[in-house]
């Protein structure tokens, strides 16, 4: 049989108004009165404290000039402050204090970028008076409840810990941010000694340190954490001084392109509408080397003079529909013979798991083969996936191609049909593509 928690009696305190000294005590980390009473701060008179044992006896302290009593006043509960009383006796407790309390929570704002996880209610008051949102728990040696955290992470973006210096402050560091790595909780180890009188942000800010130099650490915790990204996006800035070269066109219409080296150009429309004829077209052009004229319908093709390598693939005709075509490609060219650079795949008899990969692992061949890639074409870009619907599946997919696309600085034609309705490309793969192609025609 579990024994019920003993409630003990409260009786509030005999509050008076803080004397000049008080308030001077309080002014050396910067708190002034109105912060004080926002937070329920007060100076005590007197308070009655009950014991445990004997059960629910009592005694009472009183204020003194020299060592005065100062209290965190709550409805069933108040934290007694004697910051000149033995450390034995500089907190104490008087009623039930509810288990996930924290200190400051109802002062937060709604919203915010920054919330500091501070070691104690005086940490908290010397933030708060520096602009800085800010709350404490108990004390640093407690784990934080997973629903103080929970509540922050909705309001706010980082939770940073700033704890004491001393050896017990930087060993709950340390503890805290291990139970607390799902939340990336952050930390700011502040420059003190770590002795009593110089281990948490309040002396901090007694030192003569400003909002300035905690901003800074801020700024120094930030970028640490944020290094790897960082770094990784270096690579991806646009340098100003130095613009990159003109990407260089492979598919245009009337002087404007609609194919690029590193871009994804797609190709649409409803059954018979000519999809594969005019992709003859794209392809014929390609080979006409000789720069004499080639019917393209009203594109203009960049011819593949270094010899790149020019990869086709298509996922829906029979072998025999894809070798006239080829006939067509050829005659249309003007060239009595395929290039060796020119290779044609049906896909249609592989296993729809095969296919992409066979196209991945082909073009890094054919790049190192050939020294690089003028055109690739995918007809039947649907082909290569369970259901054109399957967001995730159509986004690996389409970021894949692009990311190829990139790597090999060649253009990638894909071919899908249109939806039923005829207004749109078919499915999350038609939406995705849409938004990743240069052109579409």
């Amino acid at each position: 049989m579990s024994i019920p928690e003993v409630q003990f009696p409260y009786a509030p305190p005999l509050i008076k108004p803080f004397s000049n000294k008080e308030l001077a005590f309080w002014m050396e980390y910067g708190i002034s009165e109105t912060v004080l009473k926002s937070f329920n701060v007060c100076s005590i008179d007197t308070i009655t404290l009950f014991k445990r044992e004997p059960l629910n006896s009592s005694y009472t302290i009183k204020s003194s000039s020299y060592e005065p009593i100062f209290g965190y006043v709550f409805p069933t509960y108040t934290k007694i402050y004697r910051p000149y009383s033995d450390k034995k006796f500089r907190f104490l407790y008087t009623g039930n204090k509810p288990k996930d309390a924290a200190f400051g929570m109802e002062q937060l704002p709604k919203k915010g970028n920054i919330v500091f996880l501070a070691a104690g209610e005086k940490d908290v008051l010397s933030l708060v008076s520096r602009g800085f949102n800010a709350i404490c728990y108990n004390s640093e040696t407690a784990p934080i409840p997973q629903s103080i955290i929970d509540k922050l992470r909705f309001r706010f973006k980082h939770l940073f810990l700033i704890y004491d210096v001393d050896e017990t402050g930087l060993r709950s560091t340390k503890k805290r941010l291990d139970e607390l790595s799902p939340y990336a909780v952050k930390s700011i180890r502040l420059p003190l000694n770590g002795t009593p009188e110089e281990k948490d942000v309040s002396d901090f800010f007694r030192k003569g340190h400003t909002k300035e130099d905690l901003d800074s650490l801020i700024i120094e915790a930030l970028r640490a954490f944020h290094s790897p990204t960082m770094t990784l996006l270096k690579s991806f800035e646009l340098d100003y001084k130095n613009p990159p070269q003109s990407v260089e066109p492979i598919v245009s219409i009337n002087g404007v392109p609609i194919g690029s080296r590193g871009n994804l150009m797609a190709i649409t429309g409803p059954e018979g509408s000519g999809k594969s004829n005019f992709l003859g077209a794209l392809l014929a052009g390609t080979l006409n080397l000789r720069d004499t004229y080639v019917d393209t319908l009203g594109t203009q093709i960049t011819p593949n003079h270094r010899g790149h390598a020019v990869l086709y693939y298509d996922t829906e005709q029979s072998d025999e529909q894809l070798y006239r075509n080829a006939q067509r490609i050829i005659k249309r060219s003007r060239q009595r013979h395929f290039p060796e650079w020119l290779k044609t795949y049906g896909l249609v008899g592989m296993e729809r798991k095969d296919r992409l990969n066979s196209i991945i692992q082909s073009m890094d061949y054919f790049y190192y083969e050939y020294g690089g890639i003028h055109l690739v074409v995918i007809d039947g870009i649907a082909d290569l996936l369970k259901g054109v619907n399957d967001e995730d599946s159509s986004v690996g997919l389409v970021d894949e191609i692009f990311r190829l696309a990139g790597i090999y600085n060649c253009c990638i034609v894909l071919v899908l049909h249109l939806s039923p309705s005829g207004y749109k490309l078919r499915g999350h793969l038609g939406s995705e593509i849409q938004r990743k192609a240069a052109g579409i025609i």
